[in-house]
């Protein structure tokens, strides 16, 4: 952190300290197990030797000791300077001997953390202070946040050699430079109003780094969101949930499972946390979107389309928690059509020769009337190429279309080929607006020549 100057002499002073957790100890010495500068790997192969030649080489070790320090009854386990390096115990290779250790700077402050400190104000002079006004907020570029203010209850006087104390917390949500401004209007011993500001700056850095990567498979929109740690830390993600936009669900895709014999009963309960490690972790999550079934709750306007956000929530080695929430993520543009047709009814199965209706809906998808319509179904195909050909008049007329409403009309057709054939080439025109709508149905059906 660093301080501003301050004008003239002061009684008071400000301290600032930030609360976070202490981190775990290491040690830095390697220890080592005595057998492996005396003995080859090979001689452990012997399971007599592995059970029994670490037990007597310790015993040993530890009689020598005893003898050279004059005391026959040295304990083993004695972490003395002689034998620090040594491993009494497995666990001892890790290096941690389970201390913790108190930060000794003021460390790094990232986005999505809560922004905790312990604010001390001194009365260094030899005299009582009294009347004292405190405060203390937070500035950004762009807002200016109070976290403490005083002035309806002053604190009435701090000793000579005292100190008032006071702990303040704030949401990190921006990036960049803050200053925490610490101010304190008091009394001194003349009675004379001083105002001592004080400036402390920090910076706040992101943890982590989101991609996105958008497919569209036909109908269904497939979301990969690539996440990344910029922390010395490992951050363990509890939770990194998409939250849908307005006419979208989303369901989270996952790999196969290999072992589901090996599942808890309260995995569905509780899910362990994904590990992203320090320096650059990476993990990758898959999201399957798709449009409300409900047509008419669709959008009717052209734009871009709107997706949703991630909600992610972390936690740290030793559980700071942390919280971020990405922007709107945007898929491609929806380009809407002026109307859409589709089959209502088909029948499943369709005799060779024999007629056969399809319902279809026509849907006017903009704000303006249209209509109305001529529909017919395209003879560019010769006629021994044609597995469907209409039947009846060639062509047919259809109403008007009211805004975001829809009409049904019937389709008379014939089948003169069996198998899996498709009906393509329906045509809609617009006579008023003399505009033709091609190819907007496609369907498969089967045709049975029994």
């Amino acid at each position: 952190m660093k301080m501003s100057s301050t004008q003239g002499p002061h009684s008071l002073a400000f301290r600032v300290m930030r609360l976070c957790r202490p981190s775990l100890h290491v040690e830095t010495p390697l220890r080592f197990d005595p057998t492996d500068l005396l003995f080859g790997e090979d001689l452990f192969d012997d399971p007599v030797a592995a059970e029994h030649l670490p037990r007597l080489l310790a015993d040993t070790v530890s009689s020598a000791a005893a003898t050279t320090a004059g005391n026959t009854s040295a304990d083993p386990s004695d972490l003395s300077y002689r034998n620090r390096f040594l491993l009494q115990h497995p666990s001892d290779s890790l290096g941690l001997p389970g201390l913790l250790l108190l930060p000794q700077s003021f460390g790094a402050i990232y986005l999505g953390e809560t922004f905790c400190s312990y604010i001390s104000i001194n009365n260094s002079s030899n005299f009582e202070v009294r009347d004292v006004t405190i405060k203390a907020e937070i500035q950004t570029e762009r807002q200016r946040i109070l976290l403490l203010d005083t002035s309806k209850s002053p604190v009435e006087s701090i000793r000579a050699g005292g100190r008032y104390d006071f702990i303040v917390e704030h949401d990190v949500k921006e990036l960049g430079a803050h200053t925490l401004v610490c101010t304190a209007l008091y009394s001194d011993n003349d009675g004379e109003r001083k105002y001592l500001p004080q400036y402390f700056k920090f910076m706040v850095a992101n943890p982590l780094s989101v991609r996105t990567k958008v497919r569209v498979v036909k109908e269904t929109t497939f979301l990969e969101a690539s996440i990344e740690n910029h922390t010395k830390s490992n951050l363990y993600m509890d939770q990194v949930d998409f939250e849908p936009a307005q006419h979208w669900s989303a369901t989270v895709l996952r790999g196969v499972d290999h072992q589901p014999e090996s599942r808890q009963p309260m995995s569905d309960v509780f899910k362990p946390p994904v590990l992203l490690r320090s320096g650059g972790g990476v993990h990758n999550f898959l999201y399957q979107l798709k449009l409300s079934s409900d047509g008419s709750s669709l959008p009717k306007v052209e734009g871009s389309n709107v997706l949703g956000k991630l909600q992610i929530t972390w936690r740290t080695n030793l559980g700071e928690p942390g919280r971020l929430q990405t922007q709107q993520i945007l898929g491609s543009p929806i380009a809407h059509k002026d109307i859409e047709l589709r089959a209502v009814e088909v029948p499943s199965i369709i005799m060779l020769e024999k007629p056969f209706v399809v319902r279809l809906n026509l849907a006017n998808q903009t704000d303006r009337l249209l209509g109305p319509f001529e529909v017919w179904v395209s003879q560019n195909e010769s006629l021994d190429e044609k597995a469907v050909m209409v039947n009846g008049l060639l062509t047919m007329h259809l109403a008007q279309v009211e805004a975001f409403s829809s009409s049904e009309f019937q389709l008379n057709l014939i089948a003169v080929k069996h198998g899996v054939q498709k009906i393509t080439g329906i045509t809609v025109f617009d006579t008023r607006e003399k505009k033709t709508y091609d190819s907007l149905l496609e369907l498969e059906v089967f045709i049975d020549s029994q």
